[in-house]
């Protein structure tokens, strides 16, 4: 509109240059004639005629022109008030029906984002579990009714996680999301948050995903707790149900395994050769269900904190080359090899030497279980910055990939032999003491386990110098 109004001016200064000049040049030639009146009188009209086209012509123009600026400006509410049934009068009518079509569309866009909003916004409050909406630092940016009762009267401040209690936790699960780039959904037993929901003491689950907008952007965190307090009591049940259960059945269990050593020995007299058979496979069953009564209980003691960790100073070089003593003679009866790999000069650990003990022999028992004669075991350590990670590898025939995500689970065997509660004890007993555990494996080509405990710190100490 603006380049059309331009080109009109331009061409309407032209025609009107062209008929002034027309009519002077005329002006000319009939004062030579004597035609004195009409000499003057066609310059006039050819003026008035210039100025007559040029008003008629580029003030509709120039008007279209203003309000076409205005309704693109925004102002959709203002209306172009050239009328007539020309061709002025049907662009204006054009851009009135364009600005009436802008605004309907304007405000039904804002008002599906306004009901969109309100609807989200409703879905929020509406959750029952506390939802923490916070920026990249941990700033507060919207809560919830569950999240603001939480929080109690800090909740308006944006840097009340900072004071709240368990807030370290939430700022720390905030922190990982954003340089993780990935959702934080931890599920042991560090992951559990006590808070105070009224005058109840809670137990959350933290659960933290970053937030993004459509073009990808760091928008920020989105933090659900949920609510574990029935779901831990429940289990606490449990577990305290497994522990006495366990410890009852316990000591029956001693008086067969007894009964059955005595058979086996002959104390009762000669057995024949079927006899012999059948007491020793009952002997080896009883066995497996004495191991299964040992794991029950220590995953019991570890989960009602009746699990009390002496940690001490513990050399790795000892702690492998005792565990590998300990089932030389299993793996020579197998004929598998178990090769010990670690330099004696590791720094020492902090570590229970009871639970380390515990976590070998599990280990080992595994990779021995499932290594074929002729097979090989390795046991190694190697020390990294703050920790030492110990390795158990064997060549055994591995695990499917499908089962390594529950391969700790509880009562996850990794066959029909075996308890089902060894690698969850292993992982429990490692976490306890500060360290990790993981596990690599594809079938054909054996099981890799590594594990970390913290290293000891190196106190300095200052012997008195003797003078003179």
């Amino acid at each position: 509109m603006l380049n059309l109004t331009q080109r009109l001016i331009l061409g309407c200064t032209i025609l009107a240059g062209l008929t002034v000049w027309l009519g002077v040049a005329a002006h000319r030639s009939l004062a030579g004639t004597g035609h004195g009146w009409l000499a003057y009188a066609l310059p006039i009209a050819a003026g008035a005629v210039a100025i007559a086209t040029m008003a008629a012509v580029l003030m509709p123009i120039r008007g279209l022109a203003r309000d076409t600026r205005r309704i693109a400006q925004g102002n959709l509410e203002h209306r172009a008030d050239v009328t007539g049934r020309d061709s002025f009068g049907s662009i204006a009518a054009e851009l009135n029906r364009l600005a009436v079509r802008l605004r309907d569309l304007r405000e039904s866009e804002a008002g599906r984002r306004q009901m969109e909003f309100q609807l989200s916004d409703a879905v929020l409050q509406s959750m029952f579990e506390p939802i923490i909406v916070t920026d990249a630092k941990g700033q507060l940016l919207k809560l919830n009714r569950a999240a603001t009762e939480l929080l109690g009267v800090s909740a308006g401040d944006r840097l009340a996680l900072n004071k709240a209690q368990g807030g370290e936790k939430i700022l720390r699960a905030i922190k990982d999301a954003v340089s993780l780039q990935k959702a934080v959904a931890l599920e042991d037993e560090a992951a559990l948050l006590p808070m105070r929901f009224g005058n109840n003491e809670r137990s959350f689950r933290l659960r933290t995903t970053p937030m993004r907008d459509s073009e990808g952007r760091l928008l920020g965190t989105v933090t659900t707790l949920e609510d574990v307090t029935q779901v831990q009591n429940t289990d606490r049940f449990k577990t305290q149900f497994i522990s006495v259960a366990s410890r009852k059945l316990r000591d029956p269990l001693l008086q067969l395994r007894r009964g059955l050593y005595a058979l086996g020995k002959g104390f009762a007299g000669e057995l024949t050769a079927l006899q012999a058979e059948l007491v020793a496979a009952a002997g080896e069953e009883s066995q497996k269900l004495d191991d299964l009564m040992s794991d029950l209980i220590e995953v019991a003691e570890i989960d009602t904190g009746k699990r009390e960790m002496k940690i001490e100073n513990l050399k790795p070089i000892v702690i492998l080359r005792e565990a590998v003593d300990r089932y030389a003679d299993q793996a020579c009866e197998k004929r598998v090899h178990i090769e010990l790999s670690a330099f004696a000069d590791l720094s020492f650990i902090r570590a229970d030497r009871r639970a380390v003990r515990s976590i070998f022999d599990n280990l080992l028992t595994n990779a021995l279980r499932f290594t074929s004669p002729g097979g090989e075991i390795l046991v190694a350590a190697q020390e990294h910055k703050n920790s030492v990670q110990f390795t158990v590898r064997d060549s055994g025939r591995g695990i499917e990939a499908e089962r390594l995500a529950t391969i700790f689970d509880r009562f996850n065997a990794s066959s029909e032999t075996g308890t089902g509660m060894g690698l969850a004890l292993v992982r429990r007993l490692i976490e306890l003491q500060g360290g990790q555990i993981a596990v690599e494996s594809r079938l054909g080509h054996g099981t890799t386990f590594k594990f970390t405990l913290p290293v000891a710190v190196v106190t300095e100490v200052r012997h008195p110098v003797e003078v003179g």
